[in-house]
């Protein structure tokens, strides 16, 4: 699709590494969460039943849908977005599958080398994503701590977290006030579909960098989530997970008004 080509280069090119260590200095100063390229998540766009596609996207919610899998930086704009999952995929599967998913297990996206936090001399830590429960912990994928924490520093790391993971929330909310096709069934084929997403991302950023955003927009969301199973993460992951808690509770770490939030 012409729009797509055409306005991805300009508004969503594939980020360099001189492109991704922007996003965390961006990260960095608006959400106080350190080497972090951007918050990960997926959504459900409903469409009407495809031709002969049986339950194939039939979702856990009862209805047809496509999955939109996005990545967001800290001014909420979409980095990187994959397009195309049945709505049926209802585990990690559909971020494993996604182009985003299989470059980064490739180690094929540019990303920078690891470095301390800010403030520190060591260790150098890699660089992260943020996303929600339903992502699998890797040394790249940061998520929650599960559950209902007692610990101070497992509940203000979640706290830390989900700041910087409300900038992919926030996007896909203004996307769907901006974009009201995204409220109803899209009554299209799948493949053109997939088109409406993309342009409606590009349009996104086109409009975001052009105009800015108004705040209202960023607090509804009528594009579902995605609901997977969570997956227990490896053990570099809860490596980097839990320096992290213990650097946020640390003097160079640590923000003000983080234990007021608990």
């Amino acid at each position: 699709m012409l729009m797509w080509s055409e306005l991805r280069r300009l508004v969503m090119p594939v980020p360099d590494e001189n492109a991704w260590l922007r996003i965390a200095e961006d990260f960095q100063q608006k959400t106080n969460f350190p080497n972090c390229l951007g918050a990960l998540d997926g959504k459900h766009i409903r469409v009407t039943m495809p031709i002969k596609s049986g339950s194939k996207y039939f979702n856990y919610k009862k209805y047809f849908s496509i999955v939109l899998m996005a990545v967001v930086d800290a001014n909420y704009c979409f980095t990187l977005i994959d397009v195309g999952a049945y709505g049926s995929t209802g585990d990690a599967s559909a971020f494993r599958n996604s182009s985003f998913g299989r470059r980064l297990s490739e180690g094929a996206l540019q990303l920078p080398p690891p470095k301390p936090l800010p403030g520190t001399a060591g260790p150098c830590m890699p660089y992260v994503f943020v996303g929600d429960e339903a992502f699998g912990l890797t040394e790249n994928i940061m998520r929650p701590y599960p559950g209902s924490q007692r610990a101070i520093q497992k509940r203000v790391f979640n706290y830390r977290l989900s700041r910087a993971r409300r900038m992919v929330e926030c996007a896909f909310g203004i996307l769907s006030n901006k974009w009201r096709v995204f409220h109803t069934a899209i009554q299209l084929e799948p493949d053109f579909v997939d088109n409406v997403i993309k342009a409606g991302c590009v349009l996104h950023n086109f409009v975001r960098l052009r105009d800015g955003y108004n705040y209202q927009d960023t607090l509804t969301d009528d594009i579902p989530d995605i609901d997977w199973a969570p997956v227990r993460g490896p053990t570099g992951g809860m490596r980097v997970r839990d320096q992290l808690a213990n650097y946020f509770m640390s003097p160079d770490g640590s923000v003000p008004w983080q234990l007021n939030r608990m």
